[in-house]
């Protein structure tokens, strides 16, 4: 394993070039989790950098073996070269550069397509939380339309806690458009909004369904909601008036799951 001793590495530039979005085709990992659930998930995995002082450690040595056996490059560094490496503030005892999923094809695969879509959901951490809470709830996909933050950014990807190196993702530039795709596979279109629709407990989520989710502040556009054939809204206690992003894919997913169960 070759050691780098220096911030100015070209290979620490490559890492912190890819956390900056600069080739859409990679994603940066950080930390022993997400780099074996990327080696689980059957990605490639070009570049990884372990911190000299973990190499010895028994859970990084057998992930280092691991990624050894699949031909990464390997290198070791010492905490501040790693910490310049990763756009954590503390970063983890390994950091990694993986191939993007292509798995966007697979969204609506599933007989019955559950696909919540994220419109203009902004904060990676919230659209990160939608892929997690989509692949527990049995989702088969997920799609981030809009003005939505990159579910393959780092902060997404650590968001999702791996789920999105799993569960296909699209990314999609304009919501309309995520809806049309979705009603040509045979899917009904369900908005979520805070107030006037059906209750969600009321709706029927059993078929293949595509659920609008609204991003932060605004929510949903008017034009989105005219679009849907089914607006649900998530009973409330006053003076509650909304809920964030994430937890209302959770329960209108549990639900779509409750019902299919």
């Amino acid at each position: 394993m070759k050691r780098i001793t220096s911030r100015q590495n070209a290979l620490v530039s490559l890492f912190r070039s890819v956390a900056r979005g600069a080739d859409l085709r990679l994603l940066l990992l950080d930390g022993p989790h997400l780099v074996l659930d990327a080696i689980e998930a059957g990605l490639r995995l070009p570049h990884a950098i372990v911190a000299s002082d973990a190499v010895d450690r028994p859970d990084i040595a057998r992930l280092v073996a691991r990624l050894s056996q699949r031909h990464v490059d390997l290198a070791q560094a010492p905490a501040p070269v790693l910490r310049a490496a990763s756009p954590l503030h503390s970063s983890s005892a390994i950091v990694a550069i993986a191939e993007r999923p292509a798995l966007e094809d697979r969204v609506f695969a599933a007989p019955r397509a559950l696909v919540p879509i994220a419109c203009d959901v902004q904060d990676p951490g919230n659209v990160g939380a939608i892929v997690r809470v989509a692949e527990a709830a049995g989702a088969s996909g997920m799609i981030a339309a809009g003005g939505s933050a990159n579910p393959f950014g780092w902060k997404a990807v650590r968001g999702s806690m791996g789920s999105v190196l799993r569960l296909p993702v699209h990314v999609v530039a304009d919501p309309q458009d995520a809806v049309t795709d979705a009603r040509a596979h045979g899917c009904r279109i369900v908005a979520t909004a805070p107030r006037g629709g059906r209750t969600l407990f009321e709706a029927d989520l059993e078929g293949a369904v595509a659920l609008l989710i609204g991003g932060e502040g605004r929510g949903l556009s008017d034009g989105l909601l005219r679009s849907a054939d089914e607006c649900v809204t998530i009973p409330m206690q006053p003076p509650v008036e909304s809920l964030n992003a994430a937890v209302t894919a959770a329960l209108v997913l549990y639900e779509a799951r409750r019902q299919r169960a």
